[in-house]
């Protein structure tokens, strides 16, 4: 059985695995089960990066080469050492001006790097404006502390979650001054207990003032994500936020356009409300990836409003984060792997 199972490992592609899974992945377990009289192979494939919804891909290719039913998992173990206490990366969510969407997206990617198999935290930084409590229905709770010292994230969606929106009135953080709220936001990343962690997601308030420079400087940052509009004017402040970024030599892991396009619920015509590609041209400019184009929908900003994020749905804008979440986990890995894989390990047994 290993040697057609090897074969057709190696002969697996996917667009977004162009290197082909096998140069990628580290190990795959294969083992035949017997259930309700009817055979299933198994086949467990471990990756230095979060892609789980790659497994219909690989169940219906495996299905139709073997000619039996195969059940596929990915299963994302990352091998690179902490960054920071059991956190192995700080990813920045940042914009240049507020009103682009940047809490939306930094809410639904990381809920979707959960779903895709990585330990991930959301922090809201965003100390002048927390939405995070309103877009994860934890509007009135707060963290709890068992020791007087540090705080237990909240749960959401599968995601731990902290937000000064947790401990204030919200009308209390916008009268802060600039070194008040630095201090604030590193008390709340400094003391709450994330535990082991792939990501931390960080959600940034807008522009590149006080508060961006302080975290950057302060912990150790694995890349930023910029989030734009098409439009001109959001464009030219998205890249004074690459700038900085270059400054304080983290990298820009990618752009994601939202409000890309508009598309009629009735007729299906498609409108570029804001423009049209500025975000890839961005993109080429700084030689980084348009990781994404979220497109604008009424119902997107209902689930917000709603504590119900887009992305626990089963819909298309759920499935375009999905794709964002593991481009943004495998930039991750190919900038900043440690360890490139040696090969994979494959072991066969039967049930």
């Amino acid at each position: 059985m290993s040697l057609p199972i090897n074969q057709l490992l190696q002969n697996f592609t996917h667009p977004e695995l162009p290197e082909g899974l096998f140069k990628l992945m580290t190990n795959c377990r294969c083992v035949l089960k017997t259930e309700d009289g009817e055979d299933i192979l198994k086949v467990t494939v471990t990756m230095p990066f979060a892609c789980r919804g790659l497994k219909q891909a690989l169940e219906s290719y495996l299905n139709e080469q073997l000619e039996q039913k195969v059940s596929a998992e990915f299963i994302c173990e990352l091998s690179q050492t902490p960054r920071y206490k059991q956190v192995k990366n700080i990813v920045l969510v940042a914009s240049g001006k507020g009103g682009v969407g940047k809490s939306t997206t930094a809410v639904n990617i990381a809920l979707a790097l959960a779903q895709e198999g990585a330990k991930v935290g959301l922090l809201d930084a965003d100390i002048y404006g927390p939405s995070l409590p309103i877009m994860l229905g934890l509007k009135g709770h707060k963290p709890q502390s068992t020791d007087g010292k540090s705080m237990e994230p909240l749960a959401a969606f599968g995601a731990k979650v902290n937000s000064i929106g947790f401990l204030i009135n919200p009308e209390d953080a916008a009268v802060w001054r600039g070194p008040m709220a630095g201090s604030a936001l590193m008390q709340l990343i400094g003391e709450t207990n994330w535990g082991e962690l792939d990501y931390l997601v960080v959600d940034m308030p807008p522009g590149t003032g006080d508060i961006q420079l302080t975290l950057s400087q302060k912990f150790p940052c694995t890349g930023a994500l910029i989030v734009t509009t098409p439009q001109n004017v959001a464009l030219a402040d998205a890249e004074k936020g690459v700038s900085m970024f270059n400054k304080v030599n983290i990298p820009v892991l990618g752009i994601v356009e939202n409000m890309s396009y508009f598309q009629c619920s009735s007729c299906g015509a498609v409108e570029h409300i804001f423009g049209t590609d500025g975000a890839k041209a961005m993109a080429a400019s700084h030689q980084t990836e348009l990781l994404g184009q979220i497109p604008l929908e009424k119902q997107h900003r209902e689930n917000a409003d709603n504590g119900r994020p887009t992305v626990m749905g089963d819909n298309a804008m759920a499935a375009i984060y999905r794709q964002v979440a593991r481009a943004l986990s495998k930039r991750l890995y190919t900038i900043h792997s440690e360890v490139a894989p040696s090969g994979p390990v494959i072991s066969f047994s039967d049930d």
